[in-house]
């Protein structure tokens, strides 16, 4: 039974939904976005609560790429899905509502628990700004990342976040990072298991061929770039909690890559360029533009 129908229960607002043309519309379904969401699940597991759920309950280390492709589809329904994006919330809502687990103390952590519910989505504007700053041949603007931002808090309210523990502008959300690295995040075990792996799993099956061979030139170095790729997008207080090393050499590195990868990236067809949900749903939206043209334009 839902709070619309319980009798004398408030009604939860619908979200609003990310609507075509912004800025997670834009980004977020491009297929070179999966290289920078690998820190980005480094800053969730690191949360004590998130690190010994995954640790117990996730399949990351047996279906690696399964579970990330089924993530990258549950994201690309919040930004693509429009209505759908609702019930794909409500899914994940009762997906999770079961999930816990109990660390080495014997505390037992339950996955949603408010704090880290509404960490792991916030983490996704540290994503779109490791990627503007590292793939993107133009860096995003001010008034762009503010709209990111914005468009990020629709995506907690898709998934129910509380809205008290969502920082309302992006200065606010990056006091709240900084203090969530500082005071609440670990050196979780089960990160350096995503790390080790990062460094063995071969590229994503969904890059086209071109970024294939840029990724995995050699198996070895694949998986070379991938960790450095996960460690650099990084912010340096984690890689400090994790006893990560970062050189100047390595940010070079890491710079030339995203060079090499976002130029090759702006030059691909959109089929190439994005994933599947992305992929249809701009593809649909351009159809239903025409359509309601045509309309209009049609003799009376």
């Amino acid at each position: 039974m839902t709070s619309s129908t319980v009798p004398g229960a408030r009604r939860r607002p619908a979200p609003e939904l990310i609507e075509p043309g912004g800025i997670l519309w834009e980004l977020t379904g491009q297929r070179l976005y999966v290289a920078v969401t690998g820190s980005a699940f480094v800053l969730q597991v690191m949360h004590p609560a998130i690190g010994t759920v995954v640790d117990q309950r996730s399949s990351f280390r047996t279906d690696p790429w399964g579970r990330a492709e089924r993530s990258f589809a549950s994201v690309q329904t919040w930004v693509y899905g429009g209505q759908t994006a609702i019930d794909e919330g409500d899914r994940l809502r009762a997906m999770h509502k079961d999930l816990s687990a109990v660390d080495a103390s014997g505390k037992r952590h339950h996955a949603l628990t408010a704090e880290p519910w509404a960490w792991v989505p916030l983490t996704a504007f540290h994503a779109i700004t490791s990627y503007s700053r590292y793939f993107l041949p133009r860096p995003l603007t001010k008034d762009q990342l503010a709209q990111a931002y914005a468009e990020v808090l629709q995506m907690c309210r898709i998934l129910q976040v509380r809205e008290d523990l969502l920082p309302p502008t992006p200065a606010a959300f990056w006091a709240y990072y900084d203090d969530m690295i500082s005071r609440t995040l670990v050196d979780h075990p089960t990160v350096h298991d995503v790390l080790d792996l990062a460094a063995r799993t071969p590229p994503p099956p969904m890059l086209p061929a071109p970024l294939r061979r840029l990724w995995k030139p050699a198996g070895a170095l694949g998986g070379e770039i991938n960790r450095l790729v996960m460690v650099g997008t990084l912010p340096p207080a984690a890689r400090a909690k994790l006893g990560l090393s970062w050189s100047g050499f390595d940010e070079r590195r890491l710079r030339a890559i995203g060079t090499v990868l976002g130029r090759a990236n702006t030059v691909l067809p959109e089929r190439a360029k994005y994933l599947d949900i992305a992929y249809e749903a701009r593809r649909a939206t351009r159809a239903t533009e025409r359509f309601e043209r045509t309309l209009a334009a049609r003799p009376l």
